[in-house]
């Protein structure tokens, strides 16, 4: 027989009582009762970071879903000032042409009618002389006006729309900056 055996023989067996049993039997039910009530609040520690975290995200989700509807809601509104705007002014470009033909037209109808009250052909060459020079110098004049004009609408036009695209870049950049 070898020396751990000899030392197992020499502990004495003896019977289980009953008041062993069921101390036994209480020891393992204590036991068993801690480690489900321990892991009970565990496993609701958990989900209850796991709800916590859950509402946190839907929450950052429905933030970003209202942002993204306001920021679509003023992209709509810049579009719309733009366009109102571009289309006020494409009204005042037209009147602006049209007042200029109009105005042209009605001072080439004056200088014909005096060439043809002219008494000789100096008088009518100098008529036509100042009639052409006054023209060109009121068609440049128009087209200066007009050419302002077309510069300040498209300016005008574009603003709430560089605007939009401003505060974009801003917004959006920022995450990425962070």
């Amino acid at each position: 027989m070898s020396a751990t055996t000899k030392k197992i023989a020499a502990v004495p067996m003896t019977a289980p009582t009953a008041a062993d049993v069921t101390k036994m039997v209480s020891d393992s039910s204590a036991q068993a009762q801690k480690f489900f009530a321990d892991g009970t609040a565990q496993a609701r520690a958990a989900m209850e970071k796991g709800v916590e975290e859950a509402q946190k995200a839907a929450a950052q989700f429905v933030k970003a879903g209202e942002d993204a509807v306001e920021f679509s809601r003023g992209n709509v509104e810049a579009m719309t000032q733009a366009a109102q705007f571009y289309f006020t002014g494409m009204q005042d470009l037209s009147r602006q042409a049209i007042a200029s033909a109009q105005s042209l037209s009605e001072q080439t109808i004056e200088g014909v009618k005096a060439m043809s009250a002219a008494k000789s052909l100096k008088d009518v060459t100098e008529l036509q002389t100042t009639l052409f020079r006054t023209a060109f110098e009121k068609s440049v004049a128009d087209m200066k006006a007009l050419h302002e004009a077309s510069v300040k609408l498209a300016e005008g036009s574009f603003a709430p729309i560089s605007a939009r695209f401003t505060l974009a870049v801003e917004k959006f950049a920022k995450p990425v900056a962070a």
